[in-house]
């Protein structure tokens, strides 16, 4: 199970997931979040990360190609409409689960994953709410949950869609970038029972 830590802003919140067993760090470039962090900042904290631990930048309406080469980001996560997607580099498209959403409809998009996640009017993730994660089940590409995870939750959540990961962001939190080091650690071992 790949499970990717979201919204991270402290460098000792990021070594805590990875001595967690966390496989991704998610850091937010969208400027309008409460979990942004400037690139300069987050390249910054790039410096104590292993390697085999994958930087994914986090991006709305923008394909991130810019700010990926220049810190040198393993992964841009794309919200929205980024026009043209990134040349030689890994995307994993976040997509909202609602009524017209068909997990047979993502054998027709281009992206390495795609992130599924609870709709929003006013928010790209970080919602803290669940959805139906049945509506995932049966996929045949690389499907990463979000939305409302925690460890009460993931392993009902893995069980139902059968997911290549999960991402948890605001309700292993204390604040808005702030992650509660226990219960992100909780998370992190419940899923990797999987």
């Amino acid at each position: 199970m790949m499970v990717k830590i979201c919204g991270i802003t402290q460098e000792e919140d990021a070594l805590a997931a990875i001595e967690g067993g966390a496989a991704a760090l998610g850091f937010n470039f969208y400027r309008k979040s409460p979990r942004y962090l400037a690139p300069d900042a987050a390249a910054r904290i790039f410096e104590s990360l292993p390697p085999a631990v994958w930087k994914v930048g986090v991006f709305v309406n923008e394909n991130g190609a810019g700010v990926a080469r220049r810190i040198g980001l393993d992964v841009v996560q794309i919200h929205g409409e980024p026009g043209a997607l990134p040349a030689g580099t890994r995307v994993w498209r976040a997509l909202r689960v609602d009524d017209t959403f068909r997990v047979g409809d993502l054998e027709c998009l281009d992206a390495e994953a795609f992130l599924l996640d609870t709709p929003s009017e006013t928010l790209h993730g970080g919602t803290g709410r669940t959805f139906d994660w049945s509506r995932a089940a049966g996929a045949t590409r690389k499907v990463i949950l979000a939305g409302g995870l925690d460890a009460v939750n993931v392993g009902d959540a893995i069980r139902a869609a059968r997911p290549w990961g999960v991402d948890a962001c605001s309700r292993i939190e204390s604040a808005p970038g702030r992650k509660d080091h226990k219960k992100m650690l909780e998370f992190l071992r419940a899923a990797h029972e999987f």
